[in-house]
């Protein structure tokens, strides 16, 4: 499914906002690590329909992503 760019935009921004929330990042931070997740990447081109799925789950799959990017470095 292709999705309109407008909501993809808009489903990034709630993903970003509720990603700050969940891990106390500030929004810049928050900003950072979601536009360089493969989450990101998923969204953006439509795989898996990523962008269908809630906010609040989004904001967990790119926690998980990113605790676990920091284990690995």
């Amino acid at each position: 499914m292709i999705a309109n760019r407008t909501l993809v935009m808009h489903k990034c921004a709630n993903v970003i906002s509720a990603y700050a929330a969940l891990s106390g990042a500030s929004l810049r931070e928050a900003m950072d690590v979601f536009y360089r997740s493969w989450l990101y990447h998923e969204i953006r081109e439509g795989i898996s329909d990523m962008h269908c799925r809630s906010d609040g789950y989004l904001a967990e799959e790119l926690l998980i992503e990113n605790t676990d990017n920091t284990y690995a470095n």
